[in-house]
């Protein structure tokens, strides 16, 4: 199926993709990017990482920083959820909110916003001000994310230097989750807890004094309307699930809050798709939804993230609980990971262009698929260890061949004037597969690690039990969607 690359009519002069292309086009995908366009970018993914960053970095310091403030243990897991909830649950809203009012002046005040709320959450002298800086974090990141990534989409044009582009994106999101486990531990030993979020209010504020002078704004010329029923609905749909996801990874799907939370939130999502078929400018267009690069492409993006996630997740608590390995230590091992990784967003752009983007997709999910199910070899010995470290790094490529082949499928063909809402969903699948995914399978393996524990089994046997079973979930959900999407997207006859 050929992709009809030619502008927007719908398109305005500030846009950076506004011009078609031409031979001596600095945006023309047969030439090298210019020093501007390089700039640009690494602003761009600056912002993207330093976000991803923000969702793993905590994880190690949990323990400290509940005995620095006072929480305890059953209240911990609110350090994560209040940055998840509103990062996941505002996306779409704020990605069509730029395409209305303009996604540079958003992106901007969404960077403000997080610098200022990573102060406060340094600073923090109770609980309370630390949760209500990570929900304006959280707030912060869900303006970025899906404003960087329209900025990013409308600044390049699709073919190989959108494709370099998403690579480099897509390796650095993936990249900040895997490099914040390892800082997390190294500033918490160093420098304390405080160090962890002192270090984003840095990096935020390196970012803002370079993107105003970089960035140009970027909007359709028609702007849309806002969709509130729709945004209240999907909003409020989304914000129900994470919590009732998150909330019973720590304490279990029984709980009547998680019980309404998951109700509610699949019935506003429900309210969502009819109000959407009704409402003449939509927040989410159905007609959109319904082309198969969007919706195989964004389903094999929130799975591949949402299983790899849930991977290191579990690593942590193999390398920790069963080989008593120091958070430091364990941490080298992500290390590798995060190198890996980054191979893996360089060579998929040549991978994209020498199979396809399609192929490229399904073959990334595949290699996460049997990679991660070679984990399930992991024991109690020391040779655990060697094969983590021999088989995550490669599944690490594969993840993020798959990362950067969903962003191109999920964003290409699309008029700019619906850029924003393309990648709101795309960055919607990342942030809401980042924030699941554990949760998931992490109550998988709790309610295992407790049956072997009324069993009889020692700590490290259950934890190791649980541990293989959420594996094994993992691998078969990723080959299960690297099917269906291979089937979803493969070529109609003419």
């Amino acid at each position: 199926m050929a992709i009809d690359t030619s502008p927007s009519p719908t398109t305005s002069p500030t846009t950076a993709s506004a011009a078609p292309a031409s031979p001596t086009s600095p945006t023309s995908p047969a030439e090298r990017m210019s020093t501007r366009s390089k700039l640009i970018l690494l602003v761009l993914c600056a912002a993207q990482f330093i976000v991803a960053l923000d969702f793993s970095i905590l994880n190690v310091a949990l323990p400290v920083l509940g005995d620095d403030l006072g929480m305890g243990q059953a209240d911990l897991q609110w350090a994560v959820t209040a940055f998840a909830l509103p990062s996941g649950g505002f996306l779409l809203l704020f990605g069509r909110v730029a395409d209305r009012y303009g996604r540079r002046r958003l992106f901007l005040a969404g960077l403000v916003l997080f610098t200022l709320a990573s102060v406060l959450a340094t600073l923090a002298w109770n609980p309370a001000v630390f949760l209500g800086g990570r929900a304006l974090q959280g707030l912060g990141a869900a303006v970025v994310v899906p404003t960087g990534m329209a900025l990013l989409t409308t600044t390049f044009a699709e073919g190989p230097q959108r494709e370099r582009a998403l690579g480099i994106s897509g390796t650095l999101m993936s990249l900040g989750f895997t490099i914040g486990m390892l800082l997390g531990g190294v500033l918490t030993d160093s420098l304390g807890w405080r160090s962890t979020m002192g270090l984003l209010a840095v990096a935020g504020v390196g970012v803002l004094a370079i993107a105003p002078g970089l960035l140009t704004e970027s909007r359709p010329a028609a702007r849309p309307r806002l969709d509130m029923p729709g945004a209240v609905t999907v909003t409020g749909g989304l914000l129900a699930l994470i919590y009732a996801l998150s909330t019973a990874a720590q304490q279990g799907f029984g709980r009547t809050d998680v019980i309404v939370s998951l109700v509610a939130g699949v019935g506003l999502l429900v309210a969502f798709v009819a109000v959407e078929a009704r409402t003449a400018e939509p927040l989410v267009s159905l007609p959109m939804l319904r082309r198969r690069t969007v919706a195989w492409g964004n389903l094999a993006g929130l799975t591949t993230f949402a299983m790899m996630t849930s991977v290191i997740f579990l690593l942590t608590l193999y390398l920790q609980e069963v080989l008593e390995l120091s958070a430091f230590r364990s941490s080298l091992i992500f290390a590798v990971q995060g190198l890996f990784a980054a191979l893996g967003g360089i060579t998929a752009p040549k991978v994209i262009t020498r199979l396809g983007t399609r192929t490229t997709l399904v073959t990334g999910l595949l290699a996460q698929a049997a990679l991660t199910a070679g984990l399930l070899g992991l024991d109690q010995g020391p040779s655990g260890a060697w094969l983590a470290l021999a088989v995550t790094p490669l599944a690490c490529v594969g993840h993020m061949w798959a990362i950067v082949a969903y962003g191109v499928t999920a964003t290409s063909g699309l008029p700019d004037g619906e850029q924003g809402l393309a990648t709101g969903l795309v960055t919607s699948s990342q942030q809401v597969g980042m924030t699941i995914g554990i949760p998931l399978l992490s109550a998988l393996a709790s309610a295992r690690v407790a049956t072997l524990r009324d069993g009889g089994s020692d700590a490290a046997t259950a934890t190791l039990g649980g541990i293989h079973l959420s594996l094994g979930a993992d691998a078969a959900v990723v080959a299960v969607v690297a099917l269906l999407t291979a089937f979803g997207l493969r070529r109609r006859a003419a």
